[in-house]
Formats: C-alpha cells, structure tokens, sequence
C-alpha cells in the first residue's frame, strides 16, 4: 500500500487494479480496495482520476477467480467496485447485457464517464490540433542530446559494484592497446537492455560495441560459450588466453524472466560457473559483470580469481556506454542494490506462495527482505566505490536523547497528513577519504525494540545522493525524519508512534549510529479502514 499511497498524494492521474485478489475478492471488484482504501481514505477523489484494468483482469473476475456466476454480473461488479476502464473487451461485450439485467444503472456509468472524459479534457484531446501540445510531438521531442545524456547518466548513476580487487577501475594507456574480451549472454546484448514493457530505443549499445567504439581498448568478442557440448569453451578460453582482461557479462535475460516468465531458480547454472572460475584461473583480471535480475553471487564473492563484480541491471539503450565507463573509471560506482540478493538454498527455505514477510519457525519461512532476512549473499542498500567514505552523524541537542511523544504532537498542526509531521533533520557528514572523486548515497535506517515483537531488522526511512564528494572533502547529507518514518503499522493495519528506543543507522554496513528513546502513550498517525466484506 505505501508506494500507492505516495502516488496518491501527488494526485496522480490513474491507478491499475491487478490480476489477483486480496481476502478472496479480485483487485478490480473490490470495493474495499477502490472506495475504501483509495478513494475515501486517500482522498482520491478529482474529476479526472480513473482507475484502469490490468489486461484481462476483468476476464479473471469470471475465470479463474470465478467471484461472480456469469460474465455479465463479474463486469458489473467490476464497475460498481470502481473500476472505470477495462484494458481488454470484457466490458464492451458483457456491460450491455449486465444493464439490461439491471445489475448496474446509469448513476454508475455516468461516474466513469466523467472520470474518463475529464482526464481527456485535461489532456487537451478535444482541443483543435494546433492548440494541443501534446499531438504535435514526435520522435525529434523525445531523441535529443539531453535526454540521450540522461538515458547514459541513470544507467551509470544505478551500477553497483559488488567486488573489487582493485583492478577496477582499469588502467587504459594511450601508449599501448588493452585487449579486453567480452564473454557472455549479455557481452554483445540488443533489446534485452532494455528489460520488459521497453520502448523505442534510438539505438542499443551493448558492452562490447561501447568498448569496440572506445580508444586504446581492442575488445574482443567471444561470443556466447553455452555449454561443453558446443565449441563455446573452447572459443572463450582461447580468446581469453590472449586478452589483457576478461569481462564476462551475464545474467538472466527477458527470455528467462518477463511477464508470464517467473524464474523459479536464483543460482547460477553449473555450466556457468565453470566457465567462469576456469577462465578466471588463466591468471588474468576477470570481471563478472552480472545484468538482469539477480542470482546467488556466492560462487564469485569469495572466489579469489574472481577481481570484480558489477551489477547492471537492465540499463536501457546506453547501458553499454555506462557500463565501460564504470569499468575505465571515467564514471566512479556509487549505485546500491536495489534489492535483497538471496542465497540459492532460498528458493527452498520459503513456498513461492508464502506472501509472509516475517520469519515464522512454524512454516519454516526464514524471513523476507533486510527487514526481517539477515542472511542475503549481498545486502539490500550494498555498494562499494572506487575510494573510500566515511560518516558522522551530528545528533540533535535534546537531554538525554529523550522526547515526549506529547510533545511530539503538537506538529500535527501544520500538515495534511499526521504521518509527515516532522521530528528531525538529521546532518550526516560523508567525508572522503580515498583519492578519486565520487558520488555517495547516504542511507537512513531506523531499528530498535518499539511496536510488537517481533521487531524488523531494521526499516530505510530515508536517503540522500551526494554528489562529486572530492578527494579529502566532505558534504552533509540533512536526513528529513518524519513521524511516519518512526512508526510501524499494529495488526489492524493502524500506523502508530509507539514509545521505546530507536536508532538512526547510517550506511550498508553502518557506519555511524544515532539512538533515541520516546516516552509516553502510542498515539495513531493513521486509522487504516477495515474489510468489512462488502
């Protein structure tokens, strides 16, 4: 709900309601959900807000959830729920017949009309044409050099350097040619850098034609080893036996995870793994570049032929291009995994099924995320850099670090919503005390025994990128705390400040540690609606 939640206050034009159900009721006929929840709670309420079908979820109310008997009473219960729009034919066909049988009126579609055309309006597209902003772009709007230059600077921004030797960054002289060879699924990629649901990329540059395309670098390509049965071994170690460095880049690729693709293994295959360590035991500098989603990097971490480990991810049309300039050094790494990087055993530990969050001995269920899993391969919020970082935080004058939640309260007044009130603005100084200029993500993790038990690891709360940090200098990060960042949510789904101690941890590992205490009664920030099975 939080993410939903956020795109709600920032009013948002249109929200999609999914293919599942939540408490037996599909997403798109439930009222608790759309009214409840989204339009009453939220506030979700402008002329112009619609909410939208995924494709075919209207079809799914019928089939395979088989809520209402026919076709007809599944769409109009869809309709009533909330659900203005249908991305697929279900209301088309079935809607009609549904009014005849008097299961919706003409109040309720009138509702969804309105909310429909008044986003239209909103958008002009009733204006004349030469008055419309939005009909008269074209690609020429969309391909310029600034949001080509975008497009490269997220890619690089998002690397995260997972391992490092110290052969990266590399050393590229103007005297002599580095022969690189690229190995791998991903070595010479096209439209598999852009992921899924992609749009039209002005070109597509893999890491090897970036590479190609670079001076004093001869890049190789070996191509693609797959498995001992075809001449790919042979290939790669005969080109890697000539090369200066070896960077193999792989990972999963949108054939094996998309939509209707759920990968039900996070390990690297055991052809991979032997390719990869028996080519890092040539003796030269491997670099495993790993893009896509995320596999078991146990394998490499500790391997000790294994220099370098970079994430990619799905990079887009210039993942290439970043990728070499994260690896030469002209960009210096300061992206965070975005994610939990799991042990392969995990996908045995927990059913794909089991949506629980906390660890339960009962089940077996070991716990999801770094809020409650304390024994990822690589750490959510992990990622080293090309020099080295340090932090302090500067904690707010206040006796004994103790405050009153009472007094805490009386910042209600001045917001919306009792869950932005503020606490405290928190300076966190990152100093730099390598030698290569760099960015520096500060993360904000709140912990401590207050709530139920069980208590969470630990929860990010907020963040702050600081940017081109010199060698020897230092900025300050002002960490906004909130007293929604402090509170946890009670079984009731309420969201409340409860008194006990917390600690501000700063960093993957923390670095430097702030703790607090609250005193008082719980007070809520927020009364979450029930289901009251409507």
């Amino acid at each position: 709900m939080p993410p939903f939640e956020a795109c709600t206050r920032a009013n948002v034009g249109s929200i999609m309601c999914s293919y599942n159900a939540l408490n037996g009721v599909p997403t798109c006929s439930s009222s608790y959900i759309l009214q409840d929840i989204l339009r009453d709670h939220w506030n979700w309420t402008r002329d112009y807000q619609y909410v939208v079908s995924d494709c075919d979820a209207l079809q799914n109310v019928y089939k395979p959830h088989n809520w209402r008997d026919t076709r007809e009473a599944s769409a109009a219960s869809s309709l009533l729920a909330g659900t203005d729009l249908n991305c697929g034919t279900y209301y088309q066909i079935h809607l009609p017949t549904a009014y005849e049988q008097g299961l919706i009126n003409d109040t309720v579609l009138d509702q969804s009309i309105t909310r429909l055309y008044a986003s239209l309006i909103k958008l002009g597209y009733f204006d004349p044409e030469d008055s419309n902003e939005y009909r008269s772009l074209g690609f020429s709007d969309v391909f310029t050099p600034d949001a080509e230059n975008l497009a490269r600077e997220a890619a690089e921004k998002g690397i995260v350097l997972i391992k490092n030797d110290g052969t990266l960054p590399l050393q590229i002289s103007t005297e002599s040619n580095l022969t690189a060879v690229f190995i791998g699924d991903w070595a010479n990629a096209t439209t598999d850098m852009q992921g899924n649901y992609q749009g039209i990329a002005k070109y597509l540059h893999s890491p090897y034609y970036a590479a190609s395309q670079a001076p004093n670098i001869n890049a190789v390509y070996a191509g693609i080893p797959g498995d001992p049965t075809t001449d790919g071994y042979p290939r790669a170690l005969e080109a890697a036996a000539d090369a200066d460095i070896i960077i193999y880049t792989d990972g999963p690729t949108t054939a094996s995870e998309a939509e209707s693709k759920d990968r039900t293994l996070i390990r690297w295959s055991g052809e991979k793994i032997d390719i990869m360590t028996q080519l890092a035991s040539l003796g030269k500098p491997f670099v495993l570049v790993q893009m896509g989603g995320q596999r078991d990097d146990s394998p490499f971490i500790n391997h000790p032929n294994v220099s370098a480990i970079l994430w990619g991810g799905y990079p887009g049309q210039s993942g290439g291009d970043a990728i070499l300039n994260v690896l030469t050094g002209k960009v210096a790494p300061a992206g965070r995994l975005p994610v939990t990087q799991y042990p392969a055993h995990y996908v045995n530990d927990v059913p794909m099924t089991d949506m629980n969050l906390r660890p339960n001995p009962e089940t077996g269920n070991p716990g999801r995320t770094y809020m409650w899993y304390d024994k990822a391969t690589v750490p959510f919020g992990f990622g080293l850099h090309y020099t080295n970082f340090s932090a302090f935080i500067t904690a707010p004058e206040n006796e004994n670090d103790v405050w009153a939640i009472t007094d805490l309260t009386s910042a209600f007044a001045t917001t919306a919503h009792k869950d932005q009130a503020p606490f405290q603005t928190i300076p966190v100084t990152v100093s730099n005390t390598g030698a290569t200029t760099s960015d520096f993500v500060v993360l904000g993790f709140i912990a401590g025994t207050h709530g139920p038990e069980p208590y969470p690891i630990k929860r990010l709360v907020a963040y702050k990128r600081l940017h081109d940090i010199a060698a020897g200098e230092q900025q300050t990060a002002n960490l906004t705390l909130t007293l929604g960042s402090l509170a946890r949510r009670d079984e009731a789904g309420n969201l409340v400040l409860y008194p006990g101690e917390y600690s501000l941890l700063v960093d993957v590992p923390t670095q430097t540690a702030w703790n607090f205490t609250l005193e008082g009664e719980p007070v809520v920030l927020d009364e979450w609606p029930q289901d009251t099975g409507r």
